[in-house]
């Protein structure tokens, strides 16, 4: 009786393992193979520089495309085809279908990260200070500035910056509000503030302009958040996201991934610094 019981538990096991070798290999693989057989893929830009942005003439760039169009293609699908799109509206379009991935910006929060797919960080802003050359007060974090208590940094009136100063213990005297972004940089060089803070791609984007040689750039300012996007899937496509997050890896290794993004003012140290797993959980 009892061999009968385990030669019938053998025969089923031996069955479940045939039937499980049926299934194809690639079976979750069907998205990127219908990807590759359709010769591109359809994303939701927001045109909204330098995360994307579309020219005069209709092509596509900015630093979320230019790594997506680099991901799609070393995974055989060899263009991207894109369709600008309201930020909330990118999320119904993917899942409705209209959409096979979003590269616009949108950053990870959670009710984002339980509604999609996304990938490993692909472009991440965070907090900066723009000081003199040098650094000469040696600013590395907003504590730093409240322990100096001759120091002042500027910052926009009801910001993320102003807010991180003050919760970092800088006086509320010692928090200059600037109304805008050239206001920050005349008051730096008056040397009438001794900081101005703002995320990485405004103050680079700062500095660029500015073309002053006598400026330095502290980023990302220690301690401060890191804010950072990804490409997002439907839910269900997570075979087509993980060999997504395959070539973003390599591309990242390779130093591809910064020869990409960093001509637009983004960090790949910044996006290499944390995954998706830590900004998911720190959003919640």
């Amino acid at each position: 009786m009892r061999l009968r019981y385990f030669m019938r538990v053998a025969a089923g096991a031996t069955a479940l393992i045939a039937g499980l070798a049926a299934v194809p290999a690639n079976a979750d693989d069907a998205k990127l193979e219908a990807l590759k057989a359709q010769g591109f893929a359809r994303i939701a830009i927001a045109n909204e520089p330098p995360f994307t942005a579309v020219g005069a003439d209709g092509k596509v760039s900015g630093a979320a495309p230019d790594v997506a169009r680099e991901v799609f293609k070393r995974l055989g699908v060899p263009d991207v085809v894109a369709s600008i799109s309201e930020y909330g509206a990118m999320i119904p379009g993917l899942q409705a279908g209209r959409h096979d991935a979003v590269t616009a910006g949108l950053f990870m929060k959670p009710e984002r990260c339980a509604a999609v797919a996304y990938s490993e960080p692909v472009l991440c802003d965070a907090e900066a200070m723009l000081v003199k050359k040098g650094n000469p007060k040696a600013f590395k974090s907003y504590a730093d500035v409240a322990k100096d208590q001759s120091a002042t940094i500027g910052a926009p009136g009801g910001g993320t910056e102003e807010k991180l100063a003050l919760e970092a213990g800088v006086p509320r005297d010692r928090v200059i509000v600037v109304p805008d972004g050239q206001s920050g940089l005349k008051m730096l060089q008056d040397g009438r503030i001794d900081a101005y803070s703002l995320p990485v791609l405004s103050i680079n984007d700062l500095v660029k302009k500015a073309n002053d040689p006598n400026l330095e750039v502290i980023a990302p300012v220690q301690g401060a958040p890191v804010y950072c996007d990804g490409a997002a899937f439907k839910k269900g496509d997570e075979a087509l996201r993980d060999a997504f997050d395959v070539e973003l890896a390599k591309l990242k290794e390779s130093g591809e991934f910064a020869k990409i993004i960093e001509p637009y003012g983004f960090s790949a140290a910044a996006a290499m610094s944390t995954t998706r797993e830590k900004l998911c959980a720190a959003a919640k």
